[in-house]
């Protein structure tokens, strides 16, 4: 499949993509956000090991939010 480029999609596909991008980065943070405020006995694992998981596409964040935390 060739490569193309920005200014070569459609203007929904560049919505989608900016979109996409942005629930992201809002993931991203949020995660990192409440890892920092949220008491060490209140995770599961080691706080150290979910922090580079934020930044694993989005899987880090929605498996941090699915299965890291506990109620």
């Amino acid at each position: 499949m060739a490569k193309q480029k920005w200014s070569d999609l459609s203007v929904s596909k560049r919505r989608l993509i900016v979109v996409a991008g942005l629930a992201e980065t809002c993931l991203k943070v949020a995660m990192l956000v409440d890892l920092k405020r949220r008491p060490a006995e209140q995770v599961r694992g080691p706080k150290w090991l979910w922090m580079p998981l934020a930044f694993v596409n989005l899987l880090g964040p929605v498996s941090y939010f699915a299965v890291g935390r506990r109620r």
